[in-house]
């Protein structure tokens, strides 16, 4: 499927598009959208069935450990060791709930003021993808969330259990955004490892790996919200990036070429991703929330912002063809990497800036 012109324009740095021209795109990407879904109708029927064979983990007593009244954090139950843990939120402390399945560490419970204000350094408002306004958001629970976004590795596991096949991938190639067959995640277009994140899954491909996830562990793995998201990445921070309010290469996986308005250099364009574990965690231990891959989440697009939830959770309604993206990728200008950042495609859209990272409720 390809990008349309606004977003084409809008990688090209292109002056901003006008409303009109915003509501022509939507009204494109919906048609692609409902194009997309209805050539993938049978894919994702048989995708279900298969998850469906998939056996759950035989049912065990756990093993002798904290008690929650001797937990001071989370106890929390993995599912591949069979036995209870104590983390304390925020710590950076991961866990595992099989050799396969995604690293998790637990974000605590807090609220935080999510969206940017109006002085900060290349923010993005009056266009597709603007940013909220800074609000107050309050997270009441704990909840585990993605180290990594999830690996090339572990994509591969359930490729290989379930049997999904997916194949193209969007690529940009002389300044135009295509479809092309030839590519998929097996290889979209620079070498990886299974140390890499995945590229080249939908929102869509993600919603299956989650599920298939859950049924294979017992526990629940879903997208993230918008504001989870946000509250995650910045980890107890306000300024644009975890780490201050500047940036260059040696901090994330970016266009280097492009310096950032709010200050930092320019230097290394590494024109692809690169191992989920380069460059340093934020405070809570997740790595890479800025820049390598866009993340995608859970919400539906809105048009603006009247009604967003305050408690965190997952803004329901709106166009729900189009999804939201957080994080920036490898090959995106610095602002686009910001914590308040946000972009969009459509449910079955494919693209080798494009990966996911998960969530899981706790018990």
């Amino acid at each position: 499927m390809a990008m349309t012109s606004l977003a084409i324009a809008v990688i090209a740095g292109a002056a901003r598009p006008t409303a009109a021209e915003e509501r022509a795109a939507f009204e494109v990407f919906e048609v692609e959208s409902d194009s997309s879904r209805a050539r993938n109708d049978t894919l994702y029927a048989w995708e279900l069935a298969e998850i469906e064979k998939a056996q759950a983990p035989a049912a065990t007593m756990p093993k002798p450990g904290a008690s929650e009244n001797a937990c001071d954090g989370v106890l929390v139950s993995a599912a591949q060791s069979n036995e209870n843990r104590c983390i304390k939120p925020g710590s950076g402390e991961s866990f595992k709930d099989c050799a396969n399945c995604p690293e998790m560490v637990i974000a605590p419970s807090g609220s935080f003021k999510m969206g940017s204000p109006p002085d900060e350094p290349e923010r993005e408002s009056g266009r597709a993808g603007s940013e909220s306004p800074q609000h107050e958001v309050t997270i009441a629970k704990p909840f585990a969330v993605g180290r990594f976004p999830v690996t090339r590795g572990e994509w591969a596991s359930f490729v290989k259990e379930t049997g999904f096949q997916i194949d193209g991938c969007n690529v940009l190639k002389n300044g135009e955004w295509k479809d092309d067959d030839t590519v998929s995640w097996r290889s979209p277009g620079f070498e990886q490892t299974d140390d890499h994140p995945v590229v080249c899954v939908s929102w869509e491909d993600a919603q299956a790996y989650a599920r298939w996830l859950s049924k294979r562990t017992g526990k629940t793995y879903r997208l993230l919200s918008e504001a989870e998201y946000e509250y995650a990445a910045r980890a107890g921070t306000t300024t644009p990036f975890w780490w201050g309010v500047s940036i260059t290469p040696d901090d994330a996986n970016y266009n280097g070429t492009t310096v950032y308005a709010g200050g930092g250099s320019s230097g290394e364009y590494r024109a692809k991703t690169v191992p989920v574990k380069s460059f340093k965690p934020n405070p809570w231990g997740l790595y890479q929330v800025h820049g390598n891959v866009w993340t995608w989440m859970e919400e539906c697009w809105h048009d603006n912002f009247n009604g967003a939830p305050t408690d965190g959770a997952v803004w329901t309604g709106g166009r729900c063809n189009i999804r939201l993206l957080r994080g920036g990728s490898w090959l995106r200008a610095p602002k686009y990497l910001r914590a308040a950042s946000r972009y969009w495609d459509p449910t079955g859209y494919r693209d080798y800036v494009v990966g996911f990272r998960l969530a899981r409720t706790l018990d």
